[in-house]
């Protein structure tokens, strides 16, 4: 019998429905079951594209056995921590600081009050390394309940009161300025990998916020320094196997320091953010593979994220059936020098081998390779190798594909708007706007309602119950002011406007300025979650102040300015100590000290100024095209067309320099510091 997962929405939950546990979804009615039956919650959070969780699912909770011990001595909740970031972050932040470490699956024991009393992770089935088996788990927090109940609930009262305690020590008002963002450029070389690109090392993931605030500050300053960590780590990873060298796009990350051996999951946040980076790269330096990464991911996200709705799905799994049946990791991706003998012949299977770097021993497991571009002193022939991705990618075709979590994330979709709108523009590919369009239709038809609330997550075409968080308003917000500047349609600049002032209304602090990631009526927790560190994507934080200073920057709203700089105080404080993790933080920071730049592009739209203004490298500059006197966007009005020719205005503060009709001219207008009168 399926249990009570069958008629949510998350693939995840809907990966559990058969299992022999009892699983609820999170709810009131499942605290007052384990209330009723004076039993404690067994917690389960993760995803569906997440390897391990997979693990703990087979060996576990589709044992008759275990799954029976769970039923009788818990109440069983499962969690896709992607439907609910506020269950996940709180509870997370409870497993790292009662344990050092987190991760998925995460394993958290609650009291029917859910106040937290005993964590872990991932639990194998028997004992293994010195870690328990699950079973052992259960029977020893099951005994504690039964037994030293006023204990246990001494300890989660603790928990909860000590995570009351780190309430984020926010007080700092001013905002960053040349000395911080200083420092944090000197932490940032302190860290780099300058053999291999990135920061820090093994695991090692994408830097995608780090890179923008380096192009940003490089446009800003002049420091080539910023630049040649930004183009090295770009080049490094794009020859590594954490790119898919056939189809495009990005693994979540590599376990190695040299981008050869990726965790194969690929996440729409990840490629969303790639993409946009990759594309603000060739703006910043014309790379011919910083264009072709851009334009490859972006592709590789319309292909086989796109949903039939026109919205973009979560992600793909990094585990799929390899040639004996086995449902193994990285099985899709890999080759060894018989299979590309097979589908090549012979003497185009030796040079694939050489070109990708397949060898007889390996890069990943059993012989197998993942395909990466090594620095060779060679030359090869560009059509022929043109020849043999393609039959490669035919031929991978035919192989069992990974799954496909097929939710939509109104934040990752955002994400995914602005990355397609921008990279469509650069590159004169209307297809990615249009697409880019479809997905922003999709979220404001099903996911806003009639108070431009937005809900999380929907699939096929049906709006989940979860509510919004902080980053599905900044970086839904996000996507339609980039669009707006695209395509000079008013319309998403007002989208934009409803979603921000949700923000000041619900997710920030009225004294401090600080941020929440839930919004005051949300659902309350044990505590209300507020983290401004990136993780995977920007924290909701550093993305609603990016997307309040671009709102007031292209309306002349003093309140969104004003919140905007407020939230940026605690990039003062964590930008110089920890600029790794506040990348996208650092990024805001620096178009706030270019202004940004507002240019406002007079009588056409699309056309060579429009286009100039949008490959702009000024920090965060927005760009408002169309008509004069159309009164579509604000920045438009009262700007006049210049002796009848199309005329572009470069303003900051909304004080403006001469308007001028020549390309080449507002080329240089957007490296120039504004003359102020």
């Amino acid at each position: 019998m399926p249990n009570r997962l069958a008629h949510e929405t998350s693939p995840y939950l809907l990966q559990h429905a058969d299992n022999p546990v009892d699983w609820w979804p999170w709810s009131a009615d499942a605290f007052e079951e384990a209330r009723r039956r004076g039993v404690p919650v067994l917690l389960s959070v993760g995803y569906s594209s997440c390897h391990w969780c997979h693990v703990m699912a087979h060996e576990s909770f589709e044992d008759e056995t275990t799954a029976a011990l769970m039923n009788e001595r818990f109440v069983n909740i499962k969690v896709d921590r992607e439907e609910r970031p506020d269950v996940d972050a709180v509870y997370m932040e409870a497993v790292q600081a009662a344990t050092g470490q987190g991760g998925w699956p995460m394993t958290v024991f609650l009291t029917p009050e859910a106040e937290p009393f005993y964590f872990g992770t991932y639990f194998p089935p028997e004992p293994r390394h010195g870690m328990a088996s699950f079973p052992q788990i259960l029977e020893g927090v099951a005994q504690a309940w039964a037994e030293r109940k006023d204990e246990v609930a001494e300890v989660a009262a603790k928990i909860v009161g000590d995570l009351s305690g780190r309430e984020l020590p926010y007080g700092d008002t001013q905002v960053p300025g040349e000395g911080e963002l200083a420092q944090a450029l000197l932490g940032l070389t302190r860290e780099y990998d300058a053999t291999n690109g990135g920061f820090g090392g093994a695991p090692k993931f994408p830097p995608s916020m780090v890179i923008e605030f380096l192009l940003r500050h490089y446009a800003r300053t002049g420091a080539e320094g910023a630049l040649q960590m930004a183009d090295d780590t770009c080049e490094r990873m794009a020859r590594g196997g954490i790119y898919d060298q056939l189809g495009g796009g990005f693994a979540r990350y590599s376990v190695d320091r040299e981008w050869v051996v990726p965790h194969f999951e690929k996440m729409l946040y990840d490629n969303a953010l790639l993409c946009r980076a990759y594309a603000h790269l060739w703006r910043a330096t014309g790379s011919e593979t910083a264009r072709r990464v851009a334009l490859e991911t972006a592709d590789f996200m319309v292909r086989e994220l796109r949903t039939n709705e026109g919205g973009f799905a979560s992600a793909l799994d990094a585990d799929s059936e390899d040639a004996e049946g086995r449902h193994v990791e990285g099985a899709f991706y890999v080759w060894t020098p018989e299979q590309l003998r097979e589908v090549l012949g012979d003497a185009d299977a030796e040079l694939a081998a050489q070109y990708f770097g397949v060898t007889q021993q390996g890069t990943f497991e059993e012989g197998a390779s993942v395909l990466q571009l090594p620095k060779l002193d060679v030359e090869f022939d560009a059509a022929r190798i043109a020849d043999v991705r393609r039959r490669l990618f035919a031929a991978r075709a035919e192989r069992p594909a990974p799954g496909r979590d097929d939710k939509i994330v109104a934040a990752w979709n955002g994400l995914a708007i602005a990355a397609l709108a921008e990279t469509g523009a650069y590159f004169d590919r209307p297809d990615l706007v249009q697409a880019a369009l479809a997905a922003a239709d999709l979220l404001v038809r099903l996911h806003m309602d009639a108070r431009a609330r937005i809900a999380r997550t929907s699939k096929d075409g049906r709006a989940g119950a979860n509510a919004g968080v902080l980053e599905d308003y900044a970086d839904v917000a996000e996507g339609f002011l980039t669009l707006a500047s695209v395509t000079g349609e008013g319309v998403w600049l007002e989208f934009a406007g409803f979603l921000l002032d949700h923000v000041l209304d619900q997710f920030t602090d009225a004294e401090s300025g600080a941020l929440y990631d839930t919004a005051a009526d949300a659902e309350q927790l044990i505590r209300r979650p507020q983290d401004p560190t990136d993780n995977a994507a920007p924290s909701g934080w550093s993305a609603a102040a990016g997307a309040l200073l671009s709102y007031a920057a292209q309306t002349g709203s003093e309140p969104h300015r004003t919140a905007a700089e407020r939230a940026l105080g605690v990039v003062r404080a964590l930008g110089p100590r920890a600029p790794r993790f506040i990348g996208h933080g650092l990024a805001v920071a620096e178009a706030l000290l270019d202004g940004p730049k507002e240019v406002a592009v007079v009588g056409e739209i699309g056309g060579e100024l429009h286009r100039t203004a949008l490959l702009g490298t000024a920090p965060g500059a927005v760009v408002a095209a169309g008509r004069p006197g159309s009164g579509e966007l604000p920045l438009l009005a009262d700007r006049p067309l210049v002796d009848g020719r199309p005329a572009a205005y470069v303003c900051r503060n909304f004080t403006c320099d001469a308007p001028v009709t020549d390309a080449q001219q507002l080329a240089v207008k957007l490296q120039e510091s504004i003359t102020l009168d």
